[in-house]
């Protein structure tokens, strides 16, 4: 019985066919395999050292939470003194604890009825043990519901990274600490400045770009559209082997169809430049607007298909909780929340950090 004929990873058949047909199609087949693992494990590797970044960093996290956390005192205060009498009272002032914080109706009432069905059932006998069920419950919805936090880069150079959101989210912002980020973990980075509507906006990135050391893809023609730059961007860095690209796109409401229209025109012009591309769509939302985020969340998912937020501006409210609402509601990962005004303040996000940063 013949042996199976083997199709090298990262090949399609036929290439795989070509490449055994001759040595040095084995040789150059074999190589192309040998660069994209190369490539997958670079990207694997970035991951890593961010995710460890973040998590040596933990203090950011505490301190950017700290309006959120005194929000959630009352929680220690309840929970100190109590008693199976005082049950129902206690869970109706947790409940309006967790709704002034913008974990919303529904998650707050779920969470409340969890709690008192474990009360009743004898599983929870004291205030620490209640505390840590609530904060059990948090957890469980973040994790469940949010999938992988991680940046999910792909295998091959370059990953493409395209930044969507309303004007004044701190989109812009947000790349420009992204690049922060992967700069000091070695990587090559290219920024696209797809916002051609602004020429505050293209300013702003240059800023970012000569501030973190990366290079940028600007609108030489005045009159050039979004999807033609970032197209651009893309080819250059193909061309030229840089690591990420990072797309920065025009701000807008995303009740303006037209616009968000064109969104997609982007999507599908970073494809055609480089097939799997974008590998992330990160929609930037502003953390003081609590729930209200969440209507401009489905809008952008439904046209454009996000794979993950940015939280920005949570070190300055205490509506953390909007943090589990976005993520209840629509089942997409946080990847990274804003927790101050620093470069090094876009920190990627870690569940179990954020349910120890917001409780006291």
């Amino acid at each position: 019985m013949a042996a199976p004929s083997r199709v090298l990873p990262f090949l399609s058949p036929a290439a795989s066919a070509s490449v055994r047909a001759s040595p040095y199609g084995r040789r150059a087949g074999l190589l192309r395999c040998a660069a994209a693992a190369g490539q997958a494990g670079f990207f694997t590797r970035l991951g890593r050292l961010i995710k460890e970044k973040a998590q040596s960093d933990v203090d950011k996290l505490f301190s950017g939470f700290s309006k959120t956390r005194e929000n959630l005192s009352v929680v220690d205060e309840l929970l100190t003194y109590w008693n199976l009498a005082d049950t129902d009272r206690v869970l109706d002032e947790l409940e309006e604890a967790l709704l002034v914080s913008d974990f919303g109706p529904k998650i707050s009432f779920r969470i409340v009825d969890t709690l008192r069905e474990q009360i009743r059932d004898g599983k929870l006998k004291s205030g620490a043990e209640i505390k840590e069920a609530l904060k059990s419950c948090i957890l469980e919805l973040l994790t469940s519901k949010g999938g992988n936090s991680e940046l999910q880069l792909g295998f091959r150079k370059p990953a493409v990274i395209m930044i969507v959101g309303v004007n004044g989210g701190g989109k812009t912002t947000s790349l420009g600490k992204l690049a922060y980020r992967f700069k000091n973990e070695g990587a090559k980075v290219l920024m696209a400045a797809g916002d051609t509507f602004r020429a505050a906006a293209r300013d702003q990135l240059e800023v970012w770009a000569e501030r973190t050391g990366s290079e940028i893809v600007i609108d030489n023609d005045k009159k050039a559209k979004p999807p033609a730059v970032l197209s651009q961007a893309v080819k250059r860095g193909k061309r030229e082997g840089y690591d990420l690209v990072l797309c920065d796109t025009s701000g807008r409401l995303h009740t303006n169809y037209g616009l968000m229209e064109e969104l997609v025109s982007c999507k599908k012009v970073l494809a055609k430049a480089l097939p799997g591309a974008p590998n992330e769509i990160l929609l930037v939302l502003d953390g003081t607007t609590g729930l209200n985020m969440l209507q401009q969340a489905r809008e952008f998912n439904d046209v454009v298909g996000v794979t993950g937020f940015i939280l920005t501006k949570l070190d300055g409210t205490a509506r953390g909780g909007c943090v589990v609402s976005v993520v209840e509601e629509l089942g997409i990962p946080v990847k990274f929340i804003g927790v101050g005004e620093g470069m090094e303040d876009l920190q990627p996000f870690d569940a179990e950090a954020f349910v120890e940063a917001i409780f006291p």
